[in-house]
């Protein structure tokens, strides 16, 4: 099934939901001792693996991270071909000065934002797809 490429549908349909949980971003350099079942994400980068966990599981693990992050899911199913959504979130989140980092995966955009700053991005993301009605 193939997500919707309309600006102005995937605006109005946006729909974030918060996702519970505090979520980290660690680097490591083999994932073969931790449980694949937790990684959230794994991104292989020149200087090591990333890696996105609940804080929890880092904590266990001895895992580094530098920040606790709260989990945005847009729950509109959007197209990897889609144009302008991430520039319209993110323009919209930062009006509100909130920094995010996000992950597109087939079905949905995944955003992340410092845990201080859920339910401020919530607003300005129900926000967004208000005006867009």
């Amino acid at each position: 099934m193939a997500g919707e490429t309309s600006l102005d549908v995937l605006l109005k349909n946006l729909e974030p939901s918060l996702q519970e949980g505090d979520y980290v971003f660690c680097t490591v350099q083999n994932i073969n001792q931790l449980d694949p079942g937790e990684l959230l994400l794994i991104f292989k980068e020149k200087e090591g693996i990333t890696i996105i966990v609940k804080r929890d599981f880092a904590d266990c693990n001895a895992l580094t991270y530098s920040s606790i992050m709260a989990w945005i899911t847009l729950m509109v199913h959007s197209s990897l071909d889609a144009v302008g959504l991430t520039a319209a979130f993110a323009a919209a989140l930062t009006k509100e000065g909130i920094s995010c980092n996000v992950m597109a995966g087939f079905y949905h955009d995944h955003i992340f934002v410092a845990k201080g700053d859920a339910e401020k991005a919530m607003q300005a993301l129900l926000r967004l797809a208000k005006e867009a009605e």
